[in-house]
Parts: C-alpha cells; structure tokens; sequence
C-alpha cells in the first residue's frame, strides 16, 4: 500500500515534469516512454486508482495478502507502461505482463476451478486479439516508419492500413469490444478489488487508451476512424441492453464498463482526443466506486444479486450515498462527471454522422435505465432477507474511506468537460474545446427523463399507493 501511495505522489510529478526516455531494443526500434499531455492526464488517474483500490483491499482480503498486493503492483505498473508508451515495444511488454498477471488475479481463489477458468478465457481472448500488436509492428517496419508511435501514420501503403488494423484488433480486444466483449463477464469471478481497477483505469481502459493514443494513424488511413467510432457505439448499445438484463450488481457494472468504453473508441474514431481522455478519466473514477460498492456489499450483505440488496444502501449510509453518486454520474445526471464527458465525444461524433450522434443518445439513455437499475434496488424498502450466509455484517472503515474519495471524483471530474479545462485539453490533445449549452442540456433532460421513467415503471404498486 505504501508503494502504490509513493506511485501515486510520483505520478503527479512525472505529469508536471514530463520526461521521457529511450532504449536499444531491437534493431530500428526503441523502448520509448514519454509523459506527454495525454499520459500526464492519464497516469496519475492510474495510480491512484490502484492506491485507493489496495487501501479497500487492506480491509476486505483476509488471505495470501502478499501474493495480491504483489499481482496488483505489477499489473498497475504495466499499465502505467501502456499510458507513458512512445513506441510499440513498450505496450507489446507492457500487455505481456497486464495479460499475465491479469489471469493469476481474476484466478487468484485458485482452488476454484471456475474461477481459473474465467481468468483462462480472458488471457487467451485478450492475448489472441494482442497479437495484432505484432502484426503491426512488423507492418510498420516494412513500411519504413519504424516503431515510433507518432511516426506511424507515415508508414507507406498498404503497410499503414496493416498497421492501424493489427492495432485495432489489439485494442479492442483489451477494451473488450465487439466482437471480444464476452470474455469480461467471466473476468467478475476474481475478487471485487481486482474488477475494480481491471474494469476502471487498468487492461480494459488501455485498449481505449491505445486507440486515442493513435488517433492520428487512425485519421491518415480513412477508414479506421469510422470503423472504430461505428464498433465504438455498436458495443455501447449492445451492452447497454446487456447490463439492463443482469440481475447481478458486477455483472451489470462489467457490461456497463464495455458499454462506457464504447465512448472513448468512438472518441478515438472521430478525433475527439481531449473528450474521449476526459471520459476515460472520469469512468474510471465512478467505475472503480461501484466495483468497490459491490466487493464491500458482497463482502457484508453476501450477495450482489439486485433483488437481495434491497435496501442496502439504508444499512451502511456512507457506502450507500458513495454508491448513488456513483450511479447517477454513470446515468448522465447533471452536473456529475459523465453527463458533460459523454457530450464533449457526442459533438464530434455529430460532426461525423448524425447517426453516430442518434447511436450515442441511444446508449447515453441506456446507461441513464441501467444506472437506474441498480440505484432503485439498493435503495427500495423491504431488505427483510437481511445479511445472508457468509455475509460479514460489516463495512469497515479501510473500505469506506476510498469511496469517499473516488465519489468526490465520480463528480467532480466533470470540469474536464468543461470549460476553461475543456479548452485546454482541446488544444493539446485535439478535439472540441466547448460543449454547447443546448447539448448539455439535451444530454441532461434525456438521462433524467429515462431515470425518472425507469423509477416510476419498477416502482411496487404497493410504495406506489392508492
């Protein structure tokens, strides 16, 4: 815990120092890493995630402590290796080690044989789909751009188009994209810490990540942008009706995650670079609260099936009121983190095609039903199961803490959405500078309507009354 906290405090140097480094590796190709504008907005999001998530774990995991906090070093340090990559030896490394020590955590009760073998299928999905990574590397040196990964849009034809594919496989196999979405909801068999940061700010956020990263190769080609943006938003309305259907709190926040991530490839697709960082950022926040709410209500309540945890949040007040920010920025509630960061990508993707944008409300009004969801089953009257067999009956406050923090940021996060920052990250990364008020407001009246329906449709006739 003392190491990710010394991360973290370095994390937030690095971003303001920005250094960069390079290394021999094989013959025309560097290990480059770079703290530019996109890693210094991301790496710190990185490490203090993992911090916050060791400090729940310090409450919640009873046995082989060592062996966890250990596994969640390392696969936190792989993905800070993804964000400050600067040449495609650094994430061909860095996704070696993030595939490896994802399969020992999402497997880490190993004498479980089902749990082994969701780890098993997410290793071989995602270490399938990674060996575009190769594929590209090898493209980009036939094409005579090296391994830069701002050289590779001037790679020559066809390699170019060889490379951008080989790194779309990659990335949307680690972001879990269509078509390799499935293998994350086996991934909720490792313990809630681990869901947290796999689902929020590490493996699965880097394949978004990745693709912003080479946004630029994606434009020279033609045809990736639209592509991705299309996969993008295909993903995000599939598994927004997934999450809508689970009856299980991870289960709906691990289709939900998918869901969200749609955004930021579609981001990616149509050069919205600032937006779809600020949402990477922001998700991770409010993603790794809910992964945490679920692993304290498992842990206590022994269960996250949505129809036992009525009224759980009206048992442990603080883990409940964390929970619902949680929630409703995942809804798009204004003035929450998501609202704003959804319609920073939307307004370029509007640009792009209208129905790209008509695709984006879509899933933007299924996250505000899912998310509702999951709000009005812990906090409905009724929780007369009480606390089931296995349940500790307690939240300490190890595992309180870090919501607090990880709320503040589920909401505060917004004003990377807005503006004088919005500008900024605009003129750095590329991107829209500025969200018109009429599609904050659209986005916002949207989310509240598909909430409040959602609310008033599930509601017992009997709270409803006569």
């Amino acid at each position: 815990m003392a190491t990710a906290g010394l991360t973290t405090a370095l994390a937030a140097v690095v971003a303001l120092a920005r250094p960069a480094l390079s290394a021999p590796f094989l013959a025309g190709a560097d290990f480059a890493l770079e703290v530019d504008a996109l890693a210094a907005l991301t790496a710190p999001m990185i490490a203090a995630v993992a911090f916050l998530v060791l400090v729940f774990a310090a409450g919640s995991i009873r046995e082989s402590r060592a062996r966890f906090h250990g596994l969640m070093l390392i696969f936190s340090a792989a993905a800070l290796v993804t964000a400050s990559a600067a040449s495609i030896p650094a994430p061909l490394f860095a996704w070696e080690v993030m595939g490896a020590t994802s399969y020992a955590l999402i497997g880490f009760w190993w004498r479980e044989p089902r749990r082994v073998s969701a780890g098993l299928t997410a290793f071989l999905t995602t270490r399938t789909a990674d060996l575009g990574l190769y594929v590209a590397a090898g493209a980009a040196l036939a094409g005579g751009a090296g391994m830069a990964l701002s050289d590779l849009p001037a790679a020559t034809d066809p390699w170019r188009h060889v490379v951008a594919a080989g790194i779309m496989v990659a990335a949307l196999g680690k972001a879990a994209q269509s078509p390799f979405s499935f293998w994350l909801s086996g991934a909720m068999q490792g313990p809630s810490p681990v869901s947290a940061p796999l689902h929020s700010a590490a493996m699965v956020a880097m394949g978004g990540f990745l693709l912003l990263r080479v946004e630029p190769l994606l434009a020279a080609t033609g045809w990736a942008g639209p592509v991705a943006a299309w996969l993008g938003m295909l993903t995000a309305v599939l598994m927004g009706i997934v999450a809508l259907a689970q009856r299980e709190l991870k289960q709906l926040l691990a289709a939900s995650t998918v869901a969200q991530l749609g955004f930021v490839v579609l981001a990616a697709g149509v050069g919205a670079v600032s937006g779809g960082a600020a949402h990477l950022v922001a998700h991770a926040s409010t993603k790794a609260l809910l992964f945490l709410v679920a692993g304290a209500w498992l842990t206590a309540w022994g269960t996250e099936d949505l129809a036992r945890l009525r009224g759980v949040g009206r048992r442990w007040r603080v883990v409940g009121v964390c929970a619902s920010v949680g929630a409703l920025a995942l809804a798009g509630i204004a003035p929450l983190s998501l609202w704003a960061t959804k319609d920073a990508v939307l307004v370029a993707a509007l640009e792009a095609s209208p129905w790209l944008y008509a695709a984006g409300l879509l899933a933007s009004a299924l996250s505000a039903a899912y998310a509702g969801k999951a709000l009005w089953a812990i906090w409905r009257r009724g929780d007369g199961a009480g606390v089931r067999a296995g349940g500790t009956g307690q939240v300490g406050a190890l595992e309180q803490a870090p919501l607090v923090v990880l709320a503040a940021g589920a909401a505060g996060l917004v004003v990377l959405a807005l503006p004088p920052l919005s500008r900024a990250l605009a003129q750095t990364l590329g991107g829209h500078g500025e969200v018109s008020a009429v599609e904050l407001a659209l986005s916002a009246v949207i989310a509240a309507a598909v909430f409040a329906a959602f609310a008033a449709a599930t509601r017992p006739r009997a709270e409803m009354g006569p």
